[in-house]
């Protein structure tokens, strides 16, 4: 196991953890986390046996967003932040793609980078307690960490805007309205709703995850590419071990291999 300075990282019964750890900075993603979350991001990236991510924050924060005294201390020009931008823009377009799910849990603040990083995933949960916020703007800057494209995809341009023009608080019970939370849950059920979810993707057919979020990816495109994307899709979901011994399961009246769980 790696040692890790900022972050946590576990792996068991193939499901990933990932743990935001630097209660100093609130988690806040300084130079360091951003090199440690990379490198666990490719990890998971190269190891097939990892079926699911979860992505959390500890000591009662997700994450506070870009550390503030770093960026007012760190000295760089325009061509410098762009690079800097881009190093961060390289692993986050890994997570953003890769072919297993990935569960963010949130509770606490997530905040700037924070409720981007949160975005990246594909399903969110949370606490009443969770407080979301696009905060750039407070600190005259524009959102970031792929916000542009995760935001308006989840919640629409119009409010999209609004929560980056606002930079207000969006506590868990307006998350979840909105659709920026998929469940709310109390802070002591919360982990183990995101390990349930987990662990159900286990019993799922890789490929057939994987397709499903590589054709969500193409979203938003007009509707003949799309429907050329599902054929080629489901064409090599068809061929997989997984979908056959499912049918043959489901014929024979037997319990099949992957079950979303129940949200007791």
């Amino acid at each position: 196991m790696t040692d890790f300075k900022t972050i946590q990282f576990n792996v068991s019964n193939q499901v990933a953890t990932l743990t935001l750890d630097n209660p100093s900075k609130r988690n806040a993603l300084d130079p360091a986390m951003r090199v440690e979350v990379s490198a666990v991001v490719m990890r998971i990236r190269r190891d097939p046996s990892i079926r699911a991510l979860i992505l959390t924050g500890a000591n009662g924060h997700f994450c506070a967003g870009g550390d503030l005294k770093n960026i007012a201390t760190v000295g760089l020009d325009n061509q410098g932040w762009r690079h800097r931008l881009q190093d961060l823009h390289a692993w986050l377009q890994e997570l953003l793609t890769l072919d297993r799910p990935v569960i963010a849990a949130v509770d606490g603040a997530a905040a700037g980078a924070g409720f981007s990083l949160a975005l990246a995933a594909d399903f969110v949960l949370a606490t009443p307690r969770a407080r979301f916020c696009m905060s750039f703007l407070k600190v005259g800057l524009v959102p970031d960490c792929g916000a542009f494209y995760t935001l308006p995809r989840i919640v629409g341009v119009q409010r999209a805007k609004e929560l980056m023009l606002s930079a207000r608080d969006v506590e868990g019970p307006e998350a979840l309205h909105l659709g920026l939370v998929m469940e709310l849950h109390e802070p002591d059920a919360l982990m183990a709703r995101a390990q349930a979810l987990a662990a159900s993707f286990v019993h799922a057919s890789p490929m057939a995850v994987s397709l499903i979020k590589r054709t969500f990816a193409g979203w938003g495109g007009d509707v003949s590419t799309s429907l050329e994307n599902e054929a080629n899709a489901q064409a090599l979901a068809m061929g997989t071990q997984e979908h056959k011994t499912a049918v043959n399961r489901f014929l024979n009246k037997e319990p099949l291999p992957f079950q979303w769980p129940v949200n007791k």
